[in-house]
């Protein structure tokens, strides 16, 4: 059996291959002059290190520590930056240790890694391997570009508000390092071989679909998520677990920051707010519905309602002193029935 610590998809990637492909198949950005795009990366620069204060300020987080410049790149300088990260938080090595195989899954994680490219408007990565220790945020200005566009907005107002929620996330890990060594851990079993027979994993995903067709599922386990879940061992599916109900806290914390700090710094949040959510819940054509779907990003965004319903709650009937109690370790992160009901939380951890 392999020692659940050492995750061996990482190894299973050619993960340069998965860059190079993840470039080639990007689409291109929205068409604009070069003025355009260096007064974006220039506005998004001066926004992240802006809100700064703001967001240390609401959230009674971080020092007065130095903080490094937010790093603004294009959707193929933000695959590679990707790719490069996952290879670190899977223990992924240069070399796969099938040159074949590695450069079968490399192809498949470009293509995902593309797709995903052109959506992204920003990301704290706290497994970055560039020049900042402690991990690096990332801006992707053509796709700030688009979006403000479509929404009609006024791209300053909406540059500082995305910098809101992005530089939430920086201080989260910054102010609390231990939160990537739990990720890291939870990854490192999500990613290990369970050692389990196929036998084993055939039985689990048997019982999975028998629980379909009666109609016995549980809702939170439908979809590409329940698959994943009939196949994963017990260690798996609870890190899993772990990783959702941090995702959710870490989305919906940050929502909630941004909201509070953006009506004294953003002028126009209460538009940028009500359109940005009109087009989170747009329809969209059947096929891009299905890769949303494949790559749980529709999950995703159920992250950002339930996780900033639950931090809403809990600051305010115990205000944001009480809430940053969160913050002190694994034991004190909300479980996954706490998510959904935080007077649970509030009852076992405070």
């Amino acid at each position: 059996m392999t020692d659940a610590s050492s995750p061996t998809v990482g190894r299973a990637v050619d993960w340069q291959f998965a860059g190079t492909v993840g470039t080639r198949l990007v689409r291109p950005g929205p068409p604009t002059t070069d003025y355009t795009c260096r007064q974006a990366v220039d506005e998004l620069a001066t926004a992240a290190r802006a809100a700064e204060r703001p967001v240390r300020e609401v959230t009674r987080l971080g020092n007065d520590d130095a903080v490094p410049d937010a790093r603004v790149v294009d959707r193929e300088q933000w695959i590679r930056a990707a790719s490069d990260s996952m290879r670190v938080m899977t223990g992924g090595t240069d070399r796969p240790s099938n040159p074949i195989t590695g450069r079968i899954t490399g192809a498949q994680t470009g293509a995902v890694l593309a797709f995903v490219s052109s959506g992204i408007l920003g990301q704290f990565d706290p497994f970055a391997t560039g020049s900042h220790p402690g991990g690096e945020l990332l801006l992707v200005y053509p796709n700030v570009i688009a979006v403000e566009r479509q929404l009609r907005v006024s791209p300053s107002d909406f540059r500082l508000w995305v910098c809101l929620h992005e530089v939430t996330h920086r201080v989260q890990f910054s102010a609390n390092p231990w939160l990537s060594q739990h990720m890291s851990r939870a990854l490192g079993v999500l990613t290990s071989d369970a050692g389990d027979d196929v036998a084993a994993v055939v039985a689990r995903l048997a019982d999975f679909v028998r629980k379909r067709r009666r109609g016995a599922q549980d809702p939170s386990e439908a979809g590409i998520l329940g698959f994943m879940r009939a196949v994963q061992s017990e260690p798996q599916r609870e890190a899993m677990d772990q990783l959702l109900v941090l995702g959710t806290l870490l989305e919906g914390h940050a929502d909630h920051v941004m909201d509070a700090v953006g009506p004294a710094v953003v002028p126009s949040v209460q538009t940028i707010r009500q359109r940005f959510d009109q087009r989170r819940q747009r329809h969209q054509p059947p096929l891009r519905r299905l890769l949303r779907a494949l790559l749980g990003l529709d999950a995703k965004m159920s992250q950002y309602t339930r996780g900033k319903a639950f931090v809403d709650h809990v600051v305010t009937r115990v205000g944001m002193d009480r809430f940053n109690t969160v913050w002190t370790g694994p034991d004190t992160l909300p479980l996954p029935d706490e998510i959904e009901d935080p007077q649970r939380w509030i009852d076992r951890v405070l």
